[in-house]
């Protein structure tokens, strides 16, 4: 037995764990990362924008108007132009396609997985929903109803903190 295999197929040894930051390293030189404007003149020429961010903080930040909200968790199903559970704006591997988090990290292992699915147009905004928020580019509400409560004081969604 060679001092590098551990229990893996034959011939086949399991890899060096590496930190996160090594791996989001690696994972984004593989493909450039685009800032805020240049994802809203992506979308404009027909990119699309993916938020990733999970329900408490759309609620709590608003939304990109224009933006398909897709959990993490499922991002590869609605994606996947092969897939019985595809969205219907997931219509080819050649879609250009800005995956947007929070502040730009879980974003670069979602691109990771798609570029392996062989959307090979996959690319995520730097910074996230904060840099496009900071950048000044539109943001819209989550709901109006959940907007017009909150500024009356009379509901607590539970998304003031954390994040």
């Amino acid at each position: 037995m060679s001092g590098d295999d551990r229990g893996g197929a034959e011939g086949v040894g399991t890899p060096e764990p590496v930190g996160i930051d090594e791996l989001l390293e690696r994972v984004r030189a593989g493909y450039d990362r685009i800032g805020p404007h240049e994802a809203s003149a992506a979308a404009a020429d027909g990119a699309l924008l993916v938020d990733i961010r999970y329900a408490a903080l759309r609620d709590r930040d608003g939304l990109i108007p224009g933006a398909l909200v897709v959990e993490r968790n499922e991002l590869e199903w609605r994606l996947d132009p092969r897939g019985s559970h595809r969205a219907a704006e997931a219509v080819s591997h050649d879609l250009p396609v800005v995956v947007i988090c929070n502040e730009g990290y879980a974003s670069s292992l979602a691109v990771a997985s798609l570029r392996q699915l062989g959307l090979h147009r996959s690319t995520d905004l730097i910074g996230g929903f904060q840099a496009w928020r900071a950048a000044g580019l539109p943001v819209s509400p989550a709901t109006d109803a959940e907007t017009a409560a909150d500024a009356e004081g009379g509901t607590d969604t539970g998304t003031g903190t954390g994040g």
